[in-house]
């Protein structure tokens, strides 16, 4: 059986509550130096950016000490350094904490909060801001939410317990709810549940439905509806929905939402791309929310409900929503 490399720690801190990039050198290979493999392995960092890493003594062994730019090419040597973060538009929406024990914490994340670090998203995040505010370095996301949804996540604080807790969501035992605001359809049939098969190409924006066995499955029920401010002639109006995935697909709910004839309101890529919403538009957030998690506590046993205390604020106030002046601070206005 072939033993698993251990992974020396990091011999460098975060920096805003953002890890060091941890590189291993490959098994094999024709490179003569460290530096001639990072630079070609690096590449897109642009013309000179690796060789002004090494003569800055940036990039560290395991036992932070720098390396120089001449050292041989280890075979499994592990390297760090520290990305230059990219200037980023702070979200100016409070991260409110739910739940906080020596194992977890619970947050109720605002809209356009990226949850982990990702592409232009880096120190911006609920992770990085988490890790500075709760001064919690260990702490992990145990999943994801998208950028512009908004509700809980659930955050550990012990990397030995966090395969546990990302264990609970691989095998679907984390009970998940959502609520959506988007038009009515009379002639829509609720409750239902939607069953296809959702495939998402990299690189593309957008999830589609395809032919084939289904691995997305969403319960919609209907919550409540009423007219729009204007719109009292019965001929259309908002709804609430109440959405329970019983998978994990990317923009699953959304895709369902929008196949149902009723796209969630504020979605950028569904039922068509319009323009993916770009840092420091915070005017018409997209009306889903990760209303509540229920699971059982893989290490303590104990029974958790969480709950979000927030409300769409195209509910709360169509007229405010539509008109591009929302500032949260807990959705409603």
């Amino acid at each position: 059986m072939r033993r698993k490399t251990r992974i020396p720690p990091s011999p460098l801190p975060q920096r805003r509550g953002v890890d060091p990039v941890r590189v291993r050198l490959p098994a094999t290979g024709a490179w003569g130096t460290v530096r001639e493999h990072l630079v070609e392995r690096l590449s897109g960092a642009g013309a000179g950016v690796v060789e002004g890493m090494f003569d800055a003594g940036q990039i560290v062994g395991a036992d932070g000490r720098p390396v120089a730019a001449d050292a041989p090419f280890e075979p499994g040597k592990f390297v760090w350094f520290h990305r230059d973060l990219p200037d980023e538009v702070p979200v100016p929406f409070p991260l409110e904490v739910v739940h906080r024990d020596e194992h977890i914490v619970v947050v109720d994340k605002p809209h356009f909060l990226a949850t982990t670090p990702r592409g232009g998203h880096v120190a911006e995040t609920a992770l990085a801001r988490l890790r500075r505010e709760l001064d919690v370095p260990t702490l992990s996301a145990a999943h994801r939410l998208d950028r512009l949804t908004a509700g809980l996540v659930l955050f550990t604080v012990r990397p030995e317990e966090r395969g546990a807790y990302q264990t609970l969501f691989r095998d679907r035992r984390v009970r998940k709810e959502y609520e959506a605001v988007a038009p009515f359809a009379a002639g829509l049939t609720l409750p239902r549940t939607v069953r296809s098969r959702i495939v998402k190409d990299r690189g593309v924006l957008t999830a589609r439905e395809v032919p084939g066995e289904p691995n997305a499955v969403s319960r919609v029920e209907l919550v409540e509806h009423r007219d729009r401010p204007g719109e009292e002639d019965g001929s259309g109006g908002l709804a609430r929905y109440r959405l329970a995935p019983a998978t994990g697909q990317t923009h699953q709910l959304r895709v369902h939402m929008t196949a149902l004839g009723v796209p969630i309101l504020g979605d950028p890529l569904y039922p068509q791309v319009t323009a993916p919403v770009p840092a420091g538009d915070f005017r018409r957030p997209l009306q889903l929310l990760a209303r509540s998690l229920e699971f059982t506590d893989p290490v303590t046993g104990e029974e958790h409900r969480f709950r979000s205390g927030r409300t769409l604020a195209a509910w709360a106030s169509y007229d405010r929503w539509a008109a591009g002046t929302y500032d949260d601070p807990s959705d409603g206005q």
